[in-house]
């Protein structure tokens, strides 16, 4: 596996940097507050003529301070120096944080990231995913959607579609006030998926441990293939207790990452035995380059890693990642109608396809992603 991001031209530089913030609408929008995604699209350019294009990704929130960080403070340190993102982003990361370890500082450096990802895959006339050295030619897919807000009868609609488009494994959310209410809804939905397909739950960090505990002995009965983020994301010891409960009675795993910005948060995670299932969202953790550590991370400790949303840019890295014995191939989360090439935001095809609940590449360079 390629670690080098292409820029194999001796002493190749930064040139320059810039960023432009887009506001992408949502076509079903994920909450009355939540209508929008902010994308900060960024084009560099190296020493040698090579240009690339990345992104940073955000919903609703912090979009500004992600491009005000791209624009000034990373910017001008990374003009004049290499443009090899792997050699690159720990001196960037380091810079950055007296503003912050993760989050905002993280999500702003994978714009610069992916930008250099993509500018070193162009300059070889491949796809990153070739650079990157491509395990497997597709991945399976799982219907996803932003939906607790949903009444129950446009719940059961969109799994019914998922069911009518070959997936068979979908994630829907739970954490209503009233956790009878989440199992209602759960029996409405295992009745339309039937007994063989996975069915995945994530109440977004809506649970203490005591309500986590309560409400998935209730949910169990539904046959869950993982709850994810039953917590506050940044409660350790509380997953890890959590954790321990489960093993001991349903068995049900947890899933957690997206809302981890490190490949420390990721291990100690980890080796707490406070997670069975990784997701670690590529920009959200510094694009590219931090993502394939936290990928070794997650075989060392036998952990399945599904990436977190954004299809078209972690469907191509799902393609390439090693598996831990024991673990299950990475999935790629299809969230309905919110993927750029659905909403209309790509200047040019999706790098990626979902059909029958399978991911495959298209044809392009780079990682194939520029925004209108």
């Amino acid at each position: 596996m390629s670690t080098g991001g292409g820029a194999d031209a001796a002493g190749t530089t930064i040139a320059s940097l810039d960023a432009r913030l887009i506001q992408v609408p949502l076509t079903r929008p994920w909450g009355a507050d939540v209508t929008a995604v902010g994308v900060i699209a960024t084009h560099v350019v190296r020493s040698d003529g090579a240009e690339g294009w990345g992104f940073s990704w955000t919903p609703q929130i912090g979009a500004r301070a992600v491009h005000a960080l791209l624009a000034h403070d990373i910017a001008a340190f990374a003009v004049g120096r290499t443009a090899d993102p792997s050699a690159l982003w720990a001196d960037a990361w380091r810079h950055l944080h007296e503003a912050g370890g993760g989050g905002v500082t993280t999500i702003a450096l994978a714009g610069l990231d992916l930008a250099l990802w993509d500018a070193g895959a162009r300059a070889r006339g491949m796809p990153v995913s070739e650079l990157l050295g491509r395990r497997r030619g597709s991945v399976r897919a799982y219907g996803s959607g932003v939906n607790l807000h949903y009444p129950l009868d446009e719940l059961v609609a969109q799994v019914r579609r998922w069911v009518d488009a070959g997936f068979d494994a979908v994630k829907v959310k739970v954490g209503r006030p009233d956790v009878r209410e989440d199992a209602d809804r759960l029996a409405a939905v295992r009745e339309v998926l039937g007994p063989d397909r996975a069915l995945m739950i994530d109440a977004n960090q809506r649970w203490d441990l005591a309500q986590a505990t309560g409400a998935l002995e209730l949910l169990a009965g539904y046959d869950p293939a993982w709850i994810e983020e039953p917590l506050r994301a940044d409660d350790l010891t509380g997953h890890a207790e959590l954790a321990r409960r489960l093993a001991a009675g349903s068995g049900i795993p947890i899933a957690l990452g997206e809302n981890l910005h490190t490949a420390y948060r990721f291990a100690e995670f980890l080796r707490a035995g406070a997670a069975q299932i990784v997701q670690p969202n590529v920009v959200r953790v510094g694009g590219i380059t931090p993502f394939l550590g936290i990928a070794e991370i997650a075989v060392t400790h036998g952990a399945t890693l599904h990436p977190h949303l954004l299809p078209e840019l972690s469907g191509q890295l799902a393609l390439t990642l090693p598996v831990a014995s024991g673990a299950d191939t990475p999935m790629a989360e299809d969230v309905e109608d919110a993927g750029f090439g659905a909403l209309g935001a790509l200047d040019g095809p999706s790098p990626v396809r979902i059909a029958d609940a399978t991911l495959t590449e298209t044809a392009h360079v780079g990682l194939g992603i520029r925004f209108r």
